[in-house]
């Protein structure tokens, strides 16, 4: 059996074993291949591609479907939308009638055509165009749709699925066995919450064994293990919570903030991965740092990401600063990397319409209970994780992750992100830590 989105669609090979790493991503994997736009470019492109296989006329109706959309998501401005509008609605359905009638005009695609593979990619284009637009004017539940626009300012709709977790459930794990792996799975030290976006029962709920009655209808059988780690995280790190500094805004990077960076990377001698929630963050941290140091520092963006990672890693002086893309993937084993900085809880956008979504979907399902906990914090807890994790890579690193986000440990759900990290020495002491680095950077200094 092979999984698939549509009924029709393989996305998988036929298998019985499927071992899935880095499964904390799966979610996020599976929602994006689910996830689909329309926009006027698409259909121009449609009708370049298509418009040398049928005449003028359907040519004509794609770019006039194209500048009708247009024109009707310029009238509105990005966001989720609970309900598509009547104007982006009439749009949507005049393009999914020229594409139709591209998709005619083609007609069918015998194996003796001259230009065959050309005829099929437009057709499959027109093709995906068409299954789109249907799916935009059902507007069912159990899709999101928005609008988004990208740095040029186009505008295009989007439309995802608001969970995959039946989806998963019913296709990926029925009938095979699968073994989902990583290292940010035990969320608040347990399974359960991965599990259910996994679209898994609850694990007390999920059958102990195979019965005579068990059919494709119920729920799958699972089981989580902790395997442990091969470091000593309390001897080998630092968890250091900056609870004495004031709540971070929307705005960058705080004054208080930004004392803290500075006393903790001086005490390290450089050292330092800072991994920031927005590009302001990260440009103001590199700006205050060359200003009240002499050391190297290295901004993400300023050149290729793997050019900054090696010279990260070939000067134990210099400070790596970056965004999302930093908090996983970077593995800088040795004293280049004793210092990881986190300016801010990563939660996701407020604004962000998929999530917004999901947390009021989950907020309906626990009948009044909070979307937050059960959407965001989860988010938060596996990023914070990703990111804390880029600290330990051998049994030899030695370091302090460092949060500048006094929530970690003044919110109720700081115990559950705390769990979810890996199991350093915590603290909230700063003079603790600042010694600590700096007989760090004392004995890293006189081993090189």
């Amino acid at each position: 059996m092979a999984m698939t989105f549509d009924g029709e669609r393989r996305i998988l090979p036929e298998h019985e074993l499927l071992i899935i790493d880095e499964a904390h991503d799966l979610t996020d994997r599976v929602t994006s291949a689910a996830q689909a736009e329309f926009s006027a470019d698409a259909l121009a492109r449609a009708a370049k591609r298509a418009g040398h296989y049928f005449g003028s006329r359907e040519v004509e109706r794609l770019d006039d479907a194209a500048e009708a959309l247009r024109t009707s998501l310029d009238a509105h401005l990005p966001g989720r939308m609970p309900a598509v509008p009547e104007g982006v609605r009439a749009a949507v359905l005049l393009a999914e009638e020229a594409c139709q009638s591209g998709l005619r005009g083609i007609g069918k695609v015998g194996a003796d055509d001259a230009d065959l593979a050309g005829k099929h990619q437009a057709k499959a284009s027109l093709q995906v165009l068409v299954e789109t637009a249907q799916r935009l004017l059902l507007e069912s539940d159990q899709d999101v749709i928005w609008l988004s626009t990208d740095d040029r300012g186009k505008r295009s709709l989007v439309v995802a699925p608001l969970s995959v977790a039946g989806l998963l459930g019913r296709e990926l794990f029925r009938d095979r066995v699968v073994v989902a792996t990583s290292a940010t799975l035990a969320l608040g030290g347990q399974f359960e919450t991965v599990g259910r976006s996994l679209g898994l029962p609850r694990q007390q709920d999920a059958p102990a064994a195979p019965t005579k009655d068990d059919n494709e209808d119920g729920p799958p059988r699972w089981h989580g293990e902790d395997v442990g780690s091969p470091f000593d995280y309390p001897r080998q790190g630092i968890l250091y919570v900056a609870a004495h500094l004031p709540r971070p805004g929307m705005s960058g990077l705080s004054d208080g903030a930004a004392e803290e960076l500075v006393k903790l990377v001086q005490a390290a001698g450089g050292r330092t991965l800072g991994l920031f929630s927005s590009r302001k963050a990260a440009a103001a941290a590199a700006e205050i740092l060359s200003d009240r140091t002499d050391l190297p520092i290295l901004l993400q963006g300023e050149d290729s990401l793997p050019l900054l990672v090696r010279k990260f890693k070939e000067d134990p002086a210099t400070c790596l600063l970056g965004v999302m893309s930093l908090w996983q993937g970077v593995d800088v084993p040795g004293p280049a990397c004793q210092l990881v900085v986190i300016d801010r809880l990563p939660f996701p956008r407020p604004d962000d319409p998929l999530t917004s979504a999901r947390a009021a979907a989950a907020a309906v399902d626990s009948a009044g209970g909070s979307g937050f906990s059960a959407v965001s914090v989860p988010i938060a807890a596996i990023r914070l994780a990703q990111g804390a994790g880029r600290l330990v890579r051998t049994s030899d690193d030695r370091g302090v992750v460092a949060v500048l986000d006094p929530r970690l440990a003044t919110q109720r759900y700081g115990t559950y992100l705390r769990r979810s990290v890996p199991p350093f020495w915590y603290t909230t002491k700063q003079e603790t830590v600042l010694a600590a680095l700096q007989r760090l950077s004392v004995d890293a200094a006189a081993s090189s």
